[in-house]
């Protein structure tokens, strides 16, 4: 299956330079450091206890040690593989893991002995499990078997909170404990990721992926690695490592950065990029800065060049709607690159996490964070427009003072990072509502991420805002590509066109054309036009996706509520058509699924031509 999500470089792995890694060893502190304060330091932990945040986070472990450790049977694991559904087993696996950084955090900001217990009790309880693989990624249950021991996306991020717990309170834990810690993150995930990169055992698929699997995974393997190897060149030698593999992960970003994965794995994968740099740059005085890879800066300015409008951003992809840039991840950023934060993210200190070893690296990041030494000329954000050409999307933003309507338009292909088969489709924002949408991500189960995946209507080309061309759907592969047309872009409008024929396979469709055009001014639109040609009748139909409630006069809709609305006028040329209004019954991430409203032409024909206007209306 052309998923994206397994796109993988085919450049062989290799052991890092013997040279390089001899060159980092000299640069990494003599002893184990992880990241944050150790519970010793406590000036530091004092300076944190006395802010409000922290000190909810001491009643919460209070109320967690008396709750209990959840159980999390067997059972439980095998229900992925038995029904598909991902929640169950994840919802007890969260709550046990999740108690590592809780208990960690309050021991160290009150550092009176209370929450060892529990603590010790968890980690001995999760170091007992089969596996720390989430069943959904462990489909052949040779994990859960004991046959093998892979890493996946939580048994990093696990091993490195363990190691960041005993990095942090040290010999207040037990030996025993202690001893049992370091072992398992010796066998779970020290231990796989050198055999694999030495050859001696079967490469995991995110080694070399491109999407956010391989920052995450490194970052969890490496801050594991600096927390608990003695040697330095041991350490060096993972930091070696990844330094080599982190590449494969920005190669997944456009030229221009656009992030096809969408906003919220932006966040997940660049969080933990930006995390995994910011803890090599301490940990090395400064001399490694992966921020500094050219390669890099492009992607770091993807929340700054992805705002629609007023804090909203695009729901592309398998992102939830509503998603905006990460705060914690966004403020190091724009330190280091000397911008302001982008639209809908407020200045404030780093608070308390469920991830252990990100909260205490952000809590106790030195600060201020120093500016980039590479820096390039400062980046100047174009405030009516971005325009990601490599990625084919164009973000549409009024002049200020000029009604607040906006527009996302886009292109692209059909075997992107979580794809959906989206091409051509849009989005369209008034004031601080997306009132034409796209659906984002479905609850993910078992059918999500398998050769079932469009049956989903979120996520096949029904449930957004494209053509129906002859009863078919858009075809999935790259092959199914928006080929651009025209793009031009100026003050009062901006045209886009693009040539969606191939994301069709329908006899006799030789020409598909959709035509944007966005128009500026105090009576701004967005104009939608399909043009299609054929060797024979074909029928067609379009869509709009929304989440509100619409109603219609002869010509025209009206979608929306009192707070945001557009008027979209229907033009068919003569033809006779219907509009149709249907909920998209699928399990969607939305308190209300969304609504497809399908204007539907009454008779096949060869050759015709659907416009769309969309006017946003006064409040």
């Amino acid at each position: 299956m052309a998923l994206a999500l397994v796109w993988i470089s085919t450049v062989p792995a290799a052991p890092p330079s013997t040279t390089r890694v001899e060159e980092l060893a000299t640069w990494l502190p003599a002893h184990p450091t992880g990241v944050g304060r150790p519970i010793s330091d406590r000036p530091a932990w004092t300076t944190l206890a006395e802010k409000p945040q922290w000190r909810d986070l001491i009643r919460e472990a209070e109320s967690l040690a008396q709750s209990g450790l959840p159980e999390q049977p067997d059972e439980l694991y095998l229900d992925f593989s038995r029904t598909g559904n991902r929640d169950r087993w994840q919802r007890v696996a969260f709550a046990r893991r999740g108690r590592v950084a809780t208990f960690t955090l309050a021991e160290a900001l009150e550092n009176r002995g209370r929450f060892l217990p529990p603590l010790e009790e968890t980690l001995n309880a999760l170091c007992a499990e089969r596996t720390w693989v989430y069943p959904a990624h462990d489909r052949s249950l040779r994990n859960f078997r004991g046959e093998i021991v892979e890493m996946d996306l939580g048994s990093t991020a696990l091993s490195w909170d363990m190691a960041t717990a005993l990095w942090l309170l040290g010999d207040k834990l037990s030996p025993e404990t202690r001893a049992r810690v370091r072992d398992n993150l010796e066998r779970r995930t020290l231990r796989p990721f050198r055999a694999m990169i030495e050859g001696r055992q079967p490469e995991a698929f995110w080694l070399r992926a491109t999407h956010n699997w391989n920052a995450v995974c490194l970052a969890g393997t490496v801050g594991t690695a600096l927390a608990v190897v003695e040697s330095p060149r041991d350490r060096a030698w993972f930091v070696a490592a990844a330094e080599d593999h982190i590449r494969f992960f920005l190669r997944g970003f456009t030229p221009d950065g656009y992030c096809s994965e969408g906003l919220g794995y932006w966040n997940y994968g660049f969080g933990h990029f930006t995390w995994l740099g910011e803890m090599l740059r301490l940990a090395t005085g400064g001399r490694l800065d992966l921020l500094a890879l050219p390669e890099a800066r492009m992607p770091a300015l993807f929340p700054w060049r992805a705002e629609i409008l007023n804090g909203v951003y695009p729901s592309i992809s398998d992102c939830s709607p509503g998603t905006r840039p990460d705060a914690r991840v966004v403020q190091v950023l724009a330190q280091r690159l000397h911008l302001p934060l982008p639209g809908g993210v407020q200045a404030g200190e780093p608070g308390p996490g469920h991830a252990l070893a990100i909260t205490v690296l952000s809590a106790f990041l030195p600060r201020p964070l120093p500016a980039l030494s590479t820096q390039p000329d400062a980046f100047q954000p174009d405030p009516l427009r971005t325009w990601f050409e490599n990625a084919g999307v164009l973000i549409c933003r009024p002049p200020e003072g000029q009604p607040p309507f906006a527009a996302c338009l886009k292109g692209g292909h059909n075997a992107e990072h979580h794809n959906h088969n989206d091409v051509g489709s849009f989005s369209v924002v008034v004031g601080s509502t997306m009132v034409l949408c796209d659906p984002g991500a479905e609850v993910y189960t078992a059918r999500t991420f398998s050769s079932r995946r469009y049956e989903s209507r979120v996520l096949n080309s029904y449930g957004h805002s494209v053509p129906v061309v002859d009863g078919q759907l858009q075809q999935t592969g790259a092959s199914a590509r928006a080929q651009l047309v025209e793009v031009s872009l100026g003050p009062e409008e901006d045209r886009l066109v693009f040539d969606l024929t191939r994301a069709y396979k329908v006899e006799g469709l030789t020409r598909l054309l959709r035509t944007f055009v966005f128009r500026r001014g105090p009576h701004p639109a967005l104009t939608v036009t399909d043009s299609w040609q054929a060797t024979r009748p074909v029928t067609f139909e379009s869509a709009l996706i929304t989440w509100s409630p619409w109603s219609r006069t002869t010509h025209q809709l009206r979608v929306g509520d009192e707070h945001a609305a557009v008027r979209v006028t229907l033009n068919t040329h003569g033809a006779e058509y219907t509009v149709s209004d249907e909920i998209l019954q699928e399990d969607v991430r939305t308190r209300e699924k969304p609504r497809r409203l399908a204007v539907r032409l009454h008779q096949p024909t060869g050759a015709g031509r659907l416009q769309t206007t969309i006017e946003p209306l006064p409040r």
